[in-house]
């Protein structure tokens, strides 16, 4: 009897590791499953993933989508797939996720049908996440850049249109920011501060409407400096430019209190910046 009782909770333990064992087993062989797909063929996954962007269920889609490039990475499923997965990202507001995707599909199948999705996805991924004038404008200088390659890349495609009006949309955006720090300055009286971000404005967004008043600023800020003949550049450019401005009009006058009149100085860096812009561009 002693001795059975002995041996008792060795046979215990064992017991209790071969039962753990099955279930580690049981987990690993679950995982295994999910890991390898469903096993069906691309074109039957494929169908089902378009059954799901119909339904609405973007999220499942892209898994889906992925299924296909992921088990029959050399089907003729496979390319279109990585695209649609990126597509389906996006519509689901998973912008990192659509990124990736159509990053992958950049990579993998550059100049093909699908590029000129690819990167719309990835520059309108940046550009929905863009914030107001106010916050950092990291995000809308990246998407900047993604809407300028996709124009640049493929200019002739559906998606050029939408990306060159939304580059205006950026351009602004990131001239209204300047702007807002710059008059920030020139309230605070610092006049050198505020002169290198309407700078900003004056040589880099020379189409947006902001330039009008950041030449008229640069203006008041060398007046305040006593750098007079670079208050007279910036009043004759931006006349030139834009005779029937309101800004013009206020430079003008700043000039007059102190006998002046516009004169433009072809060595300063105002006229340097705007040599070769046609009057009116802006």
């Amino acid at each position: 009897m002693r001795a059975v009782i002995e041996r008792s909770p060795y046979k215990l333990s064992l017991i209790i590791a071969v039962i753990f064992a099955a279930m580690l087993s049981g987990c690993a062989s679950r995982a295994d499953k999910s890991d390898v797909g469903s096993g069906d063929p691309p074109e039957v996954i494929y169908a089902e993933a378009d059954k799901l962007m119909d339904k609405k269920d973007f999220s499942e889609a892209a898994k889906k989508f992925e299924e296909v490039d992921r088990d029959h990475p050399y089907s003729p499923f496979a390319r279109r797939a990585i695209a649609m997965s990126a597509f389906s990202y996006y519509k689901a507001g998973m912008y990192p996720e659509a990124i990736q995707a159509a990053k992958r599909y950049a990579t993998l199948h550059p100049g093909t049908k699908e590029s000129a999705l690819a990167q719309h996805i990835i520059a309108s991924s940046q550009y929905d996440r863009i914030t107001d004038p106010s916050r950092d404008q990291g995000r809308t200088r990246e998407a900047l850049k993604e809407l300028q390659t996709l124009v640049r890349r493929y200019p002739s495609s559906p998606y050029a249109a939408k990306a060159r009006n939304r580059i205006k949309i950026t351009t602004d955006m990131l001239a209204a920011a300047e702007m807002k720090v710059a008059r920030y300055y020139l309230e605070q009286k610092t006049y050198l501060a505020a002169i290198n971000r309407y700078r900003v404005v004056i040589t880099k967004y020379q189409t947006t409407a902001h330039v009008e008043e950041a030449l008229m600023r640069v203006a008041e800020a060398y007046m305040a400096l006593g750098i007079k003949q670079e208050a007279q550049t910036a009043t004759a450019v931006l006349g030139h430019n834009f005779p029937e401005s309101k800004w013009y009009q206020y430079a003008y006058k700043l000039l007059k209190t102190d006998g002046l009149e516009p004169r433009e100085s072809r060595t300063s860096w105002i006229s340097r910046a705007w040599r070769n812009v046609k009057p009116g561009s802006g």
